[in-house]
């Protein structure tokens, strides 16, 4: 059973020393706990954000490696369904509150799964 949805924001200052706070590494430390639940877009989401700060010299290729090793061994599992419908909710929630749609989607999975959001 899952705990809590965790956002991309939040799993990304684990790998950023200067973006870490405790909030963030209280998150991380309520993984020995409990499982999280993240959106289908998550794995992209986490890759761009590598593969962007690997462009830009912030990040050496081997540290993405090794970050994507530590994140599969974390209790997260990835959605792997995206329906018309949960779409479409994504879409009503990203209007609503302004979001993007890939925030948007951490809210739906949360809202539908009845489980906070860490963000």
């Amino acid at each position: 059973m899952h705990g809590l949805v965790i956002d991309n924001s939040i799993v990304m200052s684990w790998c950023f020393a200067d973006e870490a706070n405790q909030y963030d590494d209280d998150v991380l430390e309520s993984l020995k706990y409990i499982r999280a639940i993240v959106p289908c877009i998550w794995p992209l989401e986490v890759g761009n954000v590598l593969v962007v700060a690997e462009r830009k010299g912030r990040l050496k290729h081997i540290d993405s490696i090794k970050f994507w090793e530590l994140l599969s061994e974390l209790p997260i599992d990835v959605e792997q369904e995206l329906s018309e419908k949960m779409i479409r909710n994504i879409f009503i929630l990203a209007r609503e509150a302004q979001l993007s749609t890939y925030d948007a989607s951490y809210l739906e999975l949360a809202i539908r799964k009845d489980l906070p959001l860490a963000t």
